[in-house]
């Protein structure tokens, strides 16, 4: 059975375990978690995994063992096609409406240290800082987690040092919950973003192999 969209319920469901993210209300809802929201996003996977790979979805559950924050429940429903370690496509569902994005989310071992050599170098930065200036024109937002001030051994005038002081570097945009959102329509907003991302992922793919 193909995409049709997500549901009022989907959304309702979200609003009330931010109320209550407990046991009690996810034993009591969970049958609409399982037919409004991860039934409609592993259907939304499988018509996009023609063009740009398998798409997992992330567990429901929150790790909580390192965390102040003992919810036990993450209130939105993640889904990702992985392309590199910690690199790839990613769309969430939430109270709020839809987060699509892509580009790197979580800079592992030695990947930080060859995201920015491949920024430090001219060959591979510039085109990178395309990349990024084409995508904030195109109305995406950029971010990241960042060092507030340089990395060590960079000069203050480096032409890329914004780029340089990412630790992720990722792009989106956040889709408000109107009247589509309830149709297939879903389906080609999510593959414009995902294609108009698709120089990031690329790049952040062949620069930063996994270790």
């Amino acid at each position: 059975m193909g995409f049709s969209g997500f549901p009022d319920e989907a959304f309702v469901f979200y609003e009330g375990l931010e109320a209550d993210n407990s046991k009690t209300y996810w034993t009591r809802n969970k049958r609409v978690y399982e037919d409004m929201v991860k039934a409609p996003m592993a259907a939304l996977g499988e018509e996009l995994e023609a063009e740009f790979g398998r798409v997992h979805l992330f567990r429901p559950n929150r790790d909580v063992r390192f965390s102040k924050d003992k919810s036990p429940y993450k209130t939105h429903q993640g889904a990702y096609v992985p392309t590199g370690e910690a690199i790839g496509y990613y769309v969430q569902l939430d109270a709020a409406g839809l987060h699509v994005g892509a580009g790197l989310y979580s800079a592992q071992g030695g990947q930080l240290a060859r995201y920015r050599q491949a920024v430090d170098e001219e060959i591979s930065g510039v085109p990178l800082e395309r990349i990024v200036a084409e995508a904030r024109a195109a109305g995406y937002t950029v971010e990241g987690d960042r060092l507030k001030t340089r990395p060590r051994g960079v000069p203050d005038d480096h032409p890329r040092l914004d780029l340089l002081r990412h630790r992720s570097l990722h792009a989106g945009r956040r889709l408000e919950p109107e009247v589509w959102v309830h149709t297939p329509e879903v389906l080609d907003r999510v593959r414009v973003v995902w294609r108009d991302l698709t120089p990031l992922v690329e790049w952040l793919t062949v620069h930063l192999p996994t270790d």
